[in-house]
């Protein structure tokens, strides 16, 4: 008995039946089953017939074959469960595998070494504008300008020290109270 469900034929009296996963479905063996179509133009009805054999033959071969890799992928799987090994650890060797043949693929490698280059130039690029921006600093640092600065840096500092050590007390000491020790850590 066949039924047609969106264009795809079913044997419901397939011996495979709920074994076989859903893109593989049972080709008609039977030849009563098969649409008769009128003879090919320069086929004679005995060659017909032994066309017709020969695809219930083919057919039945098909049928076998199939039911024969469920079992063998079944027995791979129970092999498989009985060892421990997973899905998950087929997939991860699979991707291992897949990641390692990227590695040596031609693409990669030259990807490879077009990467290499540019962080090499990249690095040349930064090394040569670090040297610049540094000559340019001690460029600056020797200007007559940065010289002024620095000179009057230097005045400030010298009276905003010189005035402590001279017990000075128009500034004010960040402890507090000028020649008084700092007190000492608090108990807890």
């Amino acid at each position: 008995m066949n039924m047609d469900s969106a264009g795809q034929d079913i044997n419901l009296n397939s011996p495979n039946k709920g074994l076989l996963s859903d893109f593989m479905t049972d080709v008609p063996v039977d030849p009563g089953v098969t649409a008769r179509t009128p003879a090919v133009e320069g086929l004679t009805e005995a060659e017909e017939e032994e066309l017709r054999a020969e695809l219930a033959k083919v057919e039945e071969e098909i049928v076998t074959l199939r039911q024969v890799l469920a079992a063998k992928e079944r027995h791979c799987g129970e092999l498989k469960r009985r060892l421990g090994l997973s899905t998950l650890g087929g997939l991860k060797q699979n991707l291992s595998r897949s990641w390692h043949d990227v590695q040596v693929s031609n693409a990669y490698k030259k990807t490879q070494e077009t990467l290499s280059q540019a962080g090499q130039k990249t690095s040349a690029a930064l090394s040569t504008m670090g040297s610049a921006i540094s000559r340019k600093l001690g460029d600056m640092r020797n200007s007559a300008t940065f010289k002024s600065f620095e000179d009057r840096v230097g005045t400030i500092k010298s009276k905003v020290v010189g005035g402590r050590e001279n017990g000075s007390a128009s500034l004010p000491s960040p402890t507090g109270g000028g020649d008084q020790p700092l007190p000492g850590p608090a108990p807890f």
